[in-house]
């Protein structure tokens, strides 16, 4: 029996299979699969024209059959066979697909689904075999053959005895190392979980006999004497994957009810999802679609750890479990699928090659995600409010990041609390309940709504009766800085110097008051020794005696943030501390200034410290603003 060798190409594309084009092992049991499918869909194919055939579509299938005492693993089709010439061509030589082949030989309707193109797929059961063994009888043959080879040594092609139309594929494998346990693929559950993975929706039936076990039924003796209950084994034929993708049916004949329980059982979510979109694209891109907006965050969400992207499929079978470039970040808390014929594929189909068709079909997505929202703001606002609450977090990061390139796409998703009946109102609510002569969007940032609720810088917008929307995360006040307007109506902070409602009387009175106190706050501002940039009187304040502002673009809060980050760098507001010219308290400094400048310097420090306090944040000294306590007391 002369052995053949592999061409020198070949045998360098071999070795680089085996040891590095695929990323997991387990790999290769898709590509049989799929090799033995697409062997099927030729000879359906030719059945659809050829009588002589004698088959119906619910006479084929695959069957998977493992044997652990001689350690086989082995794949059976009853598809179009090879010839001789064809095990030749199609096995001696890498990177020769007969499949692509076939589809570019043939005009197959929509019913072909020819999974195959580059023809490598099959050397991937090197990974795990030390021998492979192919016999096959191709339809219309009279004779059988065998190849069989043990790796880039070579292979044999010999006559053998088959008496149905078909493939067989006899992988023996490697025996077990420290590293790598191939006795796996020998194993009923590991074999039902990768066929699960990665080839549930080969349109042909997958077939094993598996093994169950069940009691012997006992006699009233031994029952009544306690004994153990026996186990017998028995055999069942067993379809192991489901063929037909719920993506891939109509609409029409789905229930609400398929799509909630496909979403928990694929997506191991015990929580019904808020919404789903069931797609299906022509055009530009071909492609089916489940996408699904879950209820809450996963655990890990808001974390490094956390893996975004959709379940990516060509034509019905796996090849990525998370297509990252199919979701933008900001809608990266979406799960589902996509399935496509057009995505170009590298030679492993593990992965994408970065072309148009990705691109076209991930802006498709995209638009379809926010779609949705839009439609479950609009039309199920309890269930949008659920979502915002799990997931608005990411939406208002989308905003800021990429230098706002975004904002326009999702600034009509935000929420944020309002002043009025602390509910989550919209930007376009909010503007829209605007009175003629508010010339702002204005807005509070601190660290929970009944913190905000309490500062004296909101006193002028509530008197005046504007809405104030309560900004309570760490990136809120970043977003819409980011987002400067919304419909031509600029975003103002509460504790901005020119808020558009100072009174003309009033702001002659107190610029009058500065410059009859302008000593007095010279000193202050001197006696906090650069903590601020100056002391003012101030004209937003109503009842409290004090309060802390900031000048240019680094607000209180925004600083708070920074600060907080992991970095050597910390930024500072240019803080500015005001006084209510109103207050009691502003008289007696007054009379300090004249009498007793030291004392005022101690109550220019508690001042400041509860501004800080007042603001959320840290006293710089606690024990000097303890011991200013009770000394001033």
């Amino acid at each position: 029996m002369e052995t053949r060798q592999f061409k020198a190409e070949s045998k360098r594309l071999l070795e680089m299979m085996i040891h590095s084009i695929y990323t997991h092992k387990e790999i290769f049991l898709r590509e049989l699969i799929s090799n033995a499918s697409d062997a099927i869909d030729k000879l359906y194919f030719k059945s659809l024209t050829d009588d002589k055939i004698g088959m119906n579509r619910d006479d084929f299938a695959i069957w998977l059959t493992a044997d652990k005492d001689s350690r086989t693993l082995k794949i059976t089709d009853n598809g179009i066979g090879m010839t001789e010439e064809e095990l030749e061509n199609n096995l001696g030589t890498i990177a020769n697909s007969g499949s692509l082949k076939f589809k570019s030989e043939n005009k197959l309707d929509e019913d072909s689904q020819i999974i195959g193109q580059f023809g490598v797929g099959f050397y991937s059961a090197f990974m795990v075999a030390k021998k492979v063994t192919v016999i096959s009888k191709a339809y219309g043959s009279d004779k059988a053959y065998q190849w069989e080879s043990e790796g880039v040594d070579g292979y044999t092609i010999t006559e053998a005895d088959k008496k149905s139309v078909g493939t067989e594929i006899i992988l023996e494998l490697l025996e077990d190392t420290e590293d790598e346990s191939y006795s796996e693929f020998l194993e009923q559950y590991r074999l039902k979980s990768l066929i699960k993975k990665y080839s549930d929706y080969i349109r042909f039936p997958i077939k094993m006999e598996v093994t169950h076990s069940r009691p012997v039924e006992m006699s009233d003796e031994d029952k009544e004497a306690g004994k153990a209950p026996e186990y017998e084994e028995y055999i069942e034929i067993e379809t192991l994957n489901s063929m037909t993708p719920l993506w891939k049916k109509n609409k029409s004949e789905l229930k609400d009810e398929d799509y909630k329980h496909f979403y928990t059982e694929k997506f191991y979510d015990y929580s019904e999802p808020l919404r789903y979109a069931h797609v299906k694209n022509e055009g530009n891109a071909n492609y089916n679609a489940l996408l699904y907006i879950p209820a809450k965050a996963p655990y890990d969400f808001y974390s490094k750890e956390y893996e975004k992207g959709l379940q990516l499929y060509s034509n019905g079978v796996l090849i990525m479990d998370k297509c990252a470039d199919l979701l933008p970040d900001y809608f990266s808390f979406v799960k589902g699928l996509v399935d496509s014929e057009d995505l170009s594929l590298n030679i492993s189909r593990e992965m994408l090659q970065h072309d148009r068709q990705l691109k076209v079909i991930a802006k498709s997505i995209e638009k379809t995600i926010s779609s949705e929202l839009k439609k479950m703001l609009k039309n199920d606002r309890e269930k949008y409010e659920e979502f915002w609450k799990a997931f608005g977090l990411q939406l208002k990061y989308g905003i800021y990041s990429d230098y706002g390139m975004n904002k326009e796409k999702l600034q009509d998703l935000l929420m944020f609390t309002s002043s009025k009946e602390k509910k989550l109102v919209t930007l376009d609510e909010y503007v829209t309940g605007m009175s003629e002569e508010q010339k702002f969007i204005y807005y509070a940032t601190g660290d929970s709504v009944e913190r905000i609720e309490q500062l004296p810088q909101t006193e002028l917008v509530k008197d005046n009766g504007f809405e104030i929307l309560y900004l309570t995360d760490n990136i809120d006040e970043f977003s819409v800085k980011t987002l400067m307007k919304y419909k031509d109506k600029e975003f103002k902070s509460v504790s901005a110097d020119d808020l558009g409602l100072e009174n003309t009387q009033k702001q002659e009175e107190i610029k009058a008051k500065e410059e009859e106190n302008a000593d007095l706050l010279k000193e202050l501002a001197e006696a906090l020794d650069g903590k601020v940039s100056k002391v003012i009187l101030s004209q937003r304040l109503k009842s409290h005696p004090v309060c802390l502002t900031s000048e240019g673009e680094i607000s209180l809060e925004m600083e708070k943030v920074l600060n907080s980050m992991p970095t050597d760098q910390k930024v500072k507001a240019q803080r500015v501390l005001e006084i209510n010219p109103e207050h009691e308290i502003f008289g007696k400094l007054q009379s300090m200034s004249t009498s007793d400048k030291e004392k005022l310097g101690k109550y220019a420090k508690l001042l400041y410290s509860q501004a800080l306090l007042i603001e959320g944040m840290e006293i710089e000294n606690p024990v000097e603003f303890s011991n200013l306590i009770c000394e001033l007391m």
